[in-house]
């Protein structure tokens, strides 16, 4: 399960635009692919060395490099300088705990995602940060080094000219990032949403101690959705109605879908919330009924042997002068009357519906 806060204070008294990674290593080695594209050819390779991503800085094709691992900062500081970052930038990339967010540079765009995962046993939510960087005529995207991402089905796009991608520039390639990562939140709420409705239903029917952890766990789940999607609703927004040369009219179209499928799965998550918050109120209902129905069997018990128990204190005093006593019939009698006693007293709980 992912941490709600990631650990900052080894940056404290540091000045700022300081390189220090901030969160967990999550691959041994930095992995950088580079993509370069146009409508006429498509290249694809694996950088050993990061001195061969600065040969693709002034080709007119579109080039996209992907950095999966940002535990050595020393490569993230020379992509920077080749490229011409803001020191803050760089910081912004290496710290792990971003919110979405947007900025504008001018030259380049840097925006802040967050991708998520299902994790290894299914249930709950692995979250990664990657950051964008949008040129005029390429993107540079830096992930933290989970294996496998939602880009697979783009790089095939690329790979085998599919589409109008390889047709189109810088800025179309980032509105694909865009959607793959956003398109990749459905899976995760169809996924919560069934376990939502499967708990619903346990709940209903047998509210148990195990029922309100995973209430809990849900709950926790979604509020890292929600960290997650809120704040891309802002970073959409401002990529379709900013005024930024480098995001040009046709594709802010596009944009535009993507920011109706964020505003989708912000009211799914809101729903989402809503239901899991009322499950706490339907478990405490479902105790307390079940606490009530428990009592009320136990009062109808108590109930009908308290005049059995009268009657067999009374008979048990063994006083000289009490005829029963001496009666052939009186043991019997006594059983048959407090037997009869039982007997009425049920039928009468049961027409008042107390039983």
């Amino acid at each position: 399960m992912a941490r709600l806060t990631h650990r900052r204070s080894k940056k404290a008294g540091l000045p700022p635009g300081s390189l220090v990674h901030i969160g967990e290593k999550k691959r041994d080695e930095v992995r950088i692919t580079v993509i370069d594209y146009d409508p006429e050819g498509v290249q694809e390779k694996q950088i050993t060395v990061i001195d061969e991503c600065f040969l693709f800085r002034e080709k007119p094709s579109v080039t996209w490099i992907n950095v999966d691992g940002l535990h050595q900062p020393e490569i993230i500081q020379k992509l920077g300088d080749c490229y011409g970052f803001h020191p803050l930038v760089l910081e912004d990339i290496l710290n792990t705990g971003q919110r979405p967010k947007l900025e504008d540079y001018t030259e380049y765009l840097y925006i802040v995602l967050k991708m998520l995962y299902p994790d290894a046993a299914g249930r709950g939510i692995v979250i990664e940060q990657i950051s964008l960087v949008v040129g005029d005529n390429f993107i540079i995207s830096f992930q933290e080094g989970i294996e496998g991402d939602v880009f697979g089905p783009l790089r095939e796009r690329i790979s085998h000219d599919k589409g109008r991608i390889r047709k189109m520039g810088a800025d179309y390639l980032a509105y694909s990032l865009i959607d793959a990562v956003v398109d990749s939140y459905f899976g995760i709420l169809e996924r919560l949403g069934e376990e939502i409705e499967d708990t619903e239903d346990r709940l209903v029917s047998d509210p148990v101690a195990e029922t309100l952890q995973t209430i809990h766990f849900l709950k926790r789940e979604l509020i890292f959705l929600r960290k997650a999607v809120w704040p891309l609703r802002e970073v959409v927004s401002g990529l379709e109605r900013g005024e930024s040369p480098l995001m040009r009219d046709t594709t802010r179209i596009y944009m535009r879908d993507v920011y109706d499928h964020t505003i989708q799965i912000i009211e799914t998550v809101e729903t989402f919330r809503d239901m899991v918050s009322g499950m706490i109120d339907i478990y405490l209902s479902g105790v307390s009924n079940r606490m009530n129905a428990i009592m009320k069997v136990l009062t109808i018990i108590a109930t009908i042997f308290m005049p059995l128990t009268f009657l067999a204190g009374v008979y048990g005093m063994n006083f000289k002068h009490m005829p029963e006593l001496d009666w052939q019939w009186g043991y019997p009698a006594l059983w048959g009357v407090m037997i009869a006693i039982g007997i009425t007293m049920l039928i009468y709980f049961r027409r008042r519906k107390w039983l």
